[in-house]
């Protein structure tokens, strides 16, 4: 190689037509049309193309003849502008192609498992996880994390600029107050904690120290499932605020944040968006809200399915639900609130006129549940009584309690499931799809052997 030469990304290739450029990355595909090896070279910016000719330089031509998919080289090159008729409308640098005078091997890869120069990676689950080193190469795998990074980033942006305080969460806890779910139990120091269930503890605690708070984090269910919607290790984008009227004020901000998400998503992401053939939610100029009695009584009127004295919404019952919302509300999204406040955490605030009902509520994206939150009891004397009724040592949670004891706002606050959201929008099939490295209870990595 040229001493000296600045490496030049592919997506900037066509800004230097006519220049010898220095280029490093991965090999994805390889054709070869006589004298003349074709090649698809990925970086971080994405795929060009080069062109190896033994006219122009035998060393290179000689080199070629090795290459591989997933071999990782540098080239020297000229850029030159394709003939019209050749022109890539689908790529990014599809007008031009890169004459190359050298190659250096940097790294070469053994033959593949599969092959991974196809559209879509055809793979059964099980072996798209296995290999995961490999498949996140993939664009269109790789194209999923890039959805979600601009969804954490826009759930960060949309906070700072609402003057939210970000921090950083424990995930070693000493109590288990979120009930529900079950979980991890750590041996730590010879003391008994758990991996945390959900950062709200720790939210609620700081909202008397900075009033608007969030949080992205990981939380840990260890719950007995296998479904194609649950994980035992899960993104979180939590927030809490203080000084609130009521819940409608959290849920408008919630409202708010998600708008605002899929918004960028949809400006950031159109290519990513394309490969999955995917539309972003479809959002009413105001999210339709419901009580869950009033969406069990719409779901048994359009169905005849009875569950109005259920606790909650079955995975049918959060479908239909919001095909009503599409159908009635022209919206994808709709809020449900007004769950029992028994099947719900201790700090959930009860109804003023109906305390057999909280003022928590969830929002469901495209049948399935991609928020909780709600209004949380403030009063010190309440969240004792509740702590009692729901069978919580108040030793454990003291921490938490003294930030009630010494004063506390009304306040209130939520969490999104990140892969959720991802999963949704792309309109995956498997949760597990939309997690860069998934934890469930039959896989760290790769799957446990039978004999595990």
């Amino acid at each position: 190689m040229k001493d000296k030469m600045q490496r030049i990304l592919s997506s900037q290739t066509p800004k230097h037509i006519g220049e010898e450029i220095l280029l490093k990355g991965w090999i994805k595909k390889r054709r070869d049309h006589g004298k003349l090896v074709f090649l698809d070279l990925f970086d971080r910016s994405g795929i060009v193309q080069i062109v190896v000719n033994e006219s122009v330089s035998k060393d290179a031509y000689s080199i070629a003849q090795e290459l591989r998919p997933e071999f990782v080289v540098e080239v020297v090159g000229k850029v030159n502008k394709r003939p019209e008729r050749a022109v890539n409308k689908n790529l990014l640098t599809g007008e031009v192609e890169i004459e190359v005078t050298s190659i250096n091997i940097l790294s070469k890869a053994q033959t593949l498992p599969f092959d991974m120069g196809a559209e879509s990676l055809n793979l059964e689950l099980p072996t798209l996880l296995d290999n995961r080193s490999l498949t996140l190469r993939h664009p269109k795998i790789a194209a999923i994390f890039k959805v979600q990074n601009v969804v954490i980033d826009a759930f960060r942006h949309f906070m700072q600029q609402n003057d939210f305080f970000e921090f950083q969460s424990p995930l070693i806890i000493p109590a288990v107050p979120e009930g529900g779910a079950e979980v991890f139990e750590v041996n730590y120091f010879n003391h008994k904690v758990y991996l945390a269930q959900s950062p709200q503890l720790y939210k609620q605690i700081l909202v008397g120290a900075f009033e608007r708070v969030f949080t992205v984090t990981k939380i840990f269910r260890a719950e007995p499932s296998v479904t194609t919607r649950h994980l035992a290790e899960v993104i979180v984008m939590d927030a809490e605020m203080g000084f609130i009227e009521s819940y409608k004020d959290v849920e408008k901000m919630a409202a708010d944040a998600i708008n605002f998400i899929l918004k960028e998503v949809n400006d950031k992401c159109k290519n990513e968006l394309e490969m999955y053939k995917q539309k972003i939610p479809k959002v009413s100029k105001e999210i339709p809200s419901l009580k869950l009695r009033e969406a069990q009584e719409i779901i048994f009127k359009r169905t005849g399915r009875d569950n109005r004295k259920e606790k909650d919404l079955s995975p049918e019952d959060e479908k239909e639900i919001c095909k009503w919302a599409v159908e009635e509300k022209e919206s994808e999204l709709v809020f449900i609130s007004h769950y029992p406040t028994k099947s719900r955490p201790f700090y959930t605030y009860p109804d003023d006129q109906n305390p057999e009902f909280n003022q928590g509520f969830d929002l469901l994206g495209r049948g399935i549940e991609w928020l909780t939150g709600g209004r949380r009891i403030s009063d010190y004397e309440t969240l004792i009584k509740h702590a009692k009724e729901w069978g919580i040592d108040q030793k454990d949670i003291k921490l938490y309690l003294d930030a009630f004891k010494y004063g506390m706002p009304a306040e209130g606050g939520f969490s999104f499931g990140t892969e959720r959201i991802v999963m949704n929008i792309l309109g995956l099939g498997n949760i597990r799809e939309a997690s860069i490295f998934p934890r469930d209870m039959e896989r760290v990595d790769e799957r446990f052997s039978v004999t595990d």
